[in-house]
């Protein structure tokens, strides 16, 4: 299934990704995917900018994408992946996977602009196995109500069109323990640091795990780091 943006796609890759890289993104997708081993999915992967940073004790990296312009260029980076990498045509929110597939899974700065991130959410707990952990790097809602305002201002109006569907007021870290998750380490930070309250610069970084006995797990509160 393909969602075409494909203007916000050329621009974002063109633009974007070297604007994030110069601010400093590439050291919070290394903090990101540090660790992983097995069979992982990474869900809106973009035009693969991550690849790069899979660890080589990934066995099976299938990277999900359902934007053409940029599942084209990530079908290249694939190619030069350190780990094997495989792409697909998929919503988040309809993921192509049996249960129960997949050691880990990765989302980046996706949940933002999927269509139904209850949904999505949930078809990620689908495809892990039990005790699996989902990494997450992930613009939210701020935590200042002036800034919260703002951001729900923004999102009324044509930014979701302008910027292929994304929304800066998701409280995902919320969304995350609704759908099932328990969060195991999480980091709150700005990025880009400003010294302007920017409304996409509220970030959350971290690990939840799908439980093992379908009900909530109970491990107590999440490590944050400052």
């Amino acid at each position: 299934m393909t969602i075409k943006h494909p203007l916000f796609a050329r621009c974002y890759a063109r633009y974007a990704g070297p604007a994030l890289r110069k601010a400093g993104i590439d050291e919070h997708r290394r903090r990101l995917l540090a660790g992983l081993t097995g069979e992982v999915v990474e869900v809106g992967a973009g035009n693969g900018l991550n690849f790069p940073y899979y660890p080589p004790e990934v066995t099976r990296l299938v990277a999900v994408e359902p934007e053409p312009t940029l599942r084209a260029l990530a079908e290249q980076a694939a190619a030069r992946a350190p780990v094997p990498t495989t792409t697909v045509a998929a919503r988040a929110e309809q993921l192509p996977f049996p249960d129960a597939s997949f050691d880990a899974a990765v989302v980046c700065l996706v949940l933002c602009s999927v269509a139904d991130p209850r949904a999505a959410l949930a078809e990620l707990r689908r495809v892990l196995r039990p005790g699996g952990r989902l990494r997450f790097l992930e613009h939210v809602r701020s935590p200042s109500p002036a800034l919260r305002r703002v951001q729900r201002t923004l999102d009324a109006t044509l930014w979701p069109h302008l910027a292929g569907g994304c929304h800066t007021a998701r409280d995902t870290e919320s969304a995350l323990t609704t759908a099932g998750f328990t969060l195991t380490t999480i980091d709150h930070f700005d990025f880009p640091p400003s010294r302007l309250p920017l409304p996409a610069a509220p970030h959350i970084l971290g690990t939840a795990v799908r439980d093992r006995d379908g009900g909530a797990l109970s491990e107590g509160a999440p490590t944050v780091d400052p």
